[in-house]
């Protein structure tokens, strides 16, 4: 008898759990809270514990502010890669083919059509996820295209801007997107075609300097940074203390900059109570 056996019981095997999922979780970046994945979905990616509105990828917003979550994506004109043959650290056409593989569309816009409020409109999202939601040659292609479309249909635009500005690797080509942007919205205007800015974390540079400013309504989430500049560099600049809350929604509010501020899940209401006083007239001339 060997007293190994006898006296040293067998370990008991564990069962080795599977591996979490990576995105099972999220950090919210404002408090540091770890949210579950299942509940931040359901709460349309707004913190449980603070508030904090998290960035939504566009598909997400489409389905957030489209009656029933239907909608139709526009195909969008190709345009060149890569003007200038842009180089940094990368090339930026290897940098555009990583996002393309990481997000799945082909630049920072993205256009749809569907009912909201059970009213026909044009809506051009942005993703932040796509280079920071840079402003280049696809975008203003993309906010135009939506712009034009809108004005032959006779149906309202609606724009969501998250942006980091124009995209510096396409240079002054990008810079001539905010002139093309502002003078497709100025279209809009002459033609008596309502047009409604949302403007979501961060809107920022030459996006809020050109077409996201110049909306019939401007209507903005809650607690988003809105600018051209951001904070640091104009403190860097002026070596003065910014006010609390400067550049964020509220903030611009109380200044007359935007007119609605809104909390994520009651922005498609706030939107379709605007479009129907925005439509009146249309629906009029019919």
């Amino acid at each position: 008898m060997n007293w190994l056996t006898d006296i040293v019981r067998p370990k008991i095997k564990k069962n080795t759990p599977k591996e979490i999922a990576d995105n099972l979780w999220q950090r919210c970046p404002v408090c540091n809270q770890m949210l579950f994945s299942k509940e931040l979905k359901e709460s349309h990616y707004v913190c449980t514990a603070c508030g904090h509105h998290l960035r939504l990828y566009v598909d997400n917003r489409f389905k957030l502010l489209f009656d029933n979550a239907e909608y139709t994506l526009v195909d969008l004109p190709p345009i060149q890669d890569d003007p200038l043959k842009f180089k940094d650290i990368l090339k930026y056409s290897d940098r555009l083919k990583a996002n393309r593989k990481k997000t799945g569309f082909n630049d920072a816009v993205q256009v749809a059509r569907g009912k909201i409020g059970e009213i026909d409109s044009v809506v051009a999202a942005m993703d932040f996820s796509f280079m920071g939601g840079s402003m280049g040659l696809a975008v203003g292609e993309g906010i135009v295209t939506a712009a034009h479309l809108a004005l032959t249909s006779k149906q309202p635009l609606i724009t969501v801007t998250a942006s980091g500005g124009a995209r510096m690797q396409e240079g002054m080509l990008s810079l001539m997107q905010m002139a093309r942007t502002t003078a497709a919205v100025n279209e809009l205007k002459e033609a008596g075609i309502p047009f409604v800015s949302i403007l979501t974390d961060p809107t920022t540079g030459g996006v809020s300097a050109s077409f996201a400013m110049l909306g019939d309504v401007n209507i903005a989430e809650k607690g988003c940074l809105i600018g051209f500049a951001g904070p640091r560099v104009i403190e860097q600049t002026i070596h003065e203390k910014l006010p609390e809350g400067f550049q964020r929604a509220e903030y611009l509010l109380e200044h007359g900059m935007v007119d609605i501020v809104v909390e994520r899940d009651k922005m498609k209401e706030e939107l379709v109570k605007v479009l129907k006083v925005l439509t009146a007239n249309i629906v009029a001339k019919k």
